[in-house]
């Protein structure tokens, strides 16, 4: 029998692997989807995870292992399924409470998800599911699993994983958190030291394979050209797996990003997509690469109120990349070796910092939100919010007086709004309301408004 594996000494560590650790401990436990975009480090987590509790694992990969698609045209029956895998691969083991059954890249085998209900009913096995955003429908899905699995929402890797990745480990991480609670500035030496570690993240973004392959080499070589390809991937997935949509407009759109993060404005434009553009003709488009988990969408307030989703404009928003990686790689040749070899990233109008922020925002669980005066007198670049109070966020790509937010702060009109938090390259301070904080803290901004007292 097979022994139980600690982590592979490849494996990098992810969140999600707490994760999975409590859903096996919890009984009675329904099938799991783990949801994401793709090359995100999905596969190898779940795999690495039945290596610590399962002594069999059933991986079948309806891309790889085509073979497999009609195992449920004999009915979903979790017996008749089982012996169905068995015809076609005799050595899998069925051992109820020690087989983990893996269905992988099920947007090619929607009957995997409705095979859920009969398993989550039987009980003998663990099952999660996998596979790519792009071309998965979870409209589909929840209309025929519903109460019959959980669902999981995971990204590329976030400043913390990123960290853990280099050898940092969570005390460190905890002293970090420790200097935010007591509103305590970092030493000089912490400060550099986690400044520096920033940049280099700015520069590689969260995908696994560079991450990887940033910390056995420990320099950027061949990076840029395996984020390209990471971008070719996407566009051929998008020309792949778009149905129903016009995947030139999709492409377009996709490739005009950092068109609309390079003005003053960054709001979306369709005129900016192509040449006499309608918004009619492009309805969908940007849902569709929100969903397939490719990009994070912020829309802009038009209120400053409570509650954030009922006081937004659903036709104002601005578009980001969900791994700022892939956003440096998709800038011109020159601008990417500046960043790279320079760290210069106060040019291209503030995108590159409000980018990363909003994606760490978003990995860690908020929604995004911003708000902008149409005359251009009031800018904040993100809202969350605490039990009572919306909060501001500013991004400032060079250190400055957060003048806006002062002014919603002192406005007695806007009764939501107590206070704010300014990021930037400086230390960690506290001033007019206004919590200052350095960007590599905003993994745990969350953490800080959930516990502040």
């Amino acid at each position: 029998m097979p022994t139980r594996l600690t982590f592979f000494m490849d494996y990098l560590r992810r969140k999600i692997d707490k994760y999975l650790d409590d859903w096996y401990e919890t009984s009675n436990k329904k099938p799991l989807i783990i949801k994401g975009a793709r090359q995100i480090g999905k596969t190898k987590s779940i795999k690495e995870f039945a290596k610590r509790h399962y002594d069999y694992l059933v991986d079948i990969n309806f891309v790889l292992n085509s073979e497999y698609r009609d195992i449920f045209d004999s009915g979903y029956g979790v017996d008749t399924i089982i012996k169905n895998i068995s015809l076609k691969n005799p050595s899998y083991k069925f051992v109820p409470g020690k087989t983990l059954i893996f269905f992988d890249e099920i947007q090619k085998c929607v009957n995997a998800a409705t095979s859920l209900k009969s398993f989550n009913e039987d009980g003998r096995y663990d099952v999660i599911c996998s596979g790519s955003l792009m071309g998965l429908s979870y409209k589909e899905i929840e209309s025929i699993s519903t109460g019959n699995k959980t669902d999981y929402n995971m990204y590329s890797m976030d400043f913390e994983e990123f960290l853990w990745a280099l050898g940092y480990n969570d005390n460190q991480i905890e002293d970090l958190y420790a200097h935010m609670k007591e509103l305590k500035p970092l030493s000089s030496v912490e400060f550099s030291v986690f400044l520096t570690r920033f940049h280099e993240y700015m520069v590689l973004g969260g995908m696994p394979a560079i991450v990887k392959l940033f910390v056995e080499q420990k320099s950027y070589s061949g990076i840029l050209d395996l984020q390209k390809q990471i971008i070719l991937d996407y566009e051929e997935d998008i020309t792949k797996y778009a149905e129903g949509l016009d995947k030139t407009k999709i492409l377009n759109v996709f490739r005009k990003i950092p068109v609309f993060l390079g003005n003053d404005n960054k709001k979306f434009r369709i005129s900016k997509v192509a040449h006499g553009a309608r918004s009619r003709e492009y309805v969908g488009v940007t849902d569709w690469l929100n969903d397939a988990g490719i990009v994070n969408i912020s829309y802009c307030m038009n209120e400053l109120a409570l509650p954030l989703k009922g006081n937004y404009d659903p036709d104002n928003f601005r578009i980001y990349f969900m791994d700022t990686g892939l956003l440096v790689a998709s800038l011109d040749e020159e601008a990417s070796k500046d960043l790279r070899e320079n760290k210069n990233f106060n040019t291209y109008k503030g995108a590159i910092y409000e980018n990363i922020v909003g994606d760490m925002l978003k990995k860690s669980g908020y929604d995004l939100f911003f708000y902008k005066k149409e005359d251009g007198t009031q800018e904040i670049e993100f809202f969350v919010r605490d039990r009572d109070s919306l909060i501001p966020i500013d991004v400032k790509a060079k250190d400055g007086r957060p003048n806006s937010m002062i002014g919603l702060i002192n406005n007695e009109k806007v009764e939501d709004i107590k206070y704010g938090i300014k990021l930037a390259e400086k230390n960690i301070g506290f001033k007019d309301n206004i919590y200052t904080f350095p960007y590599f803290l905003s993994f745990l901004v969350k953490r800080y408004l959930n516990e502040k007292k």
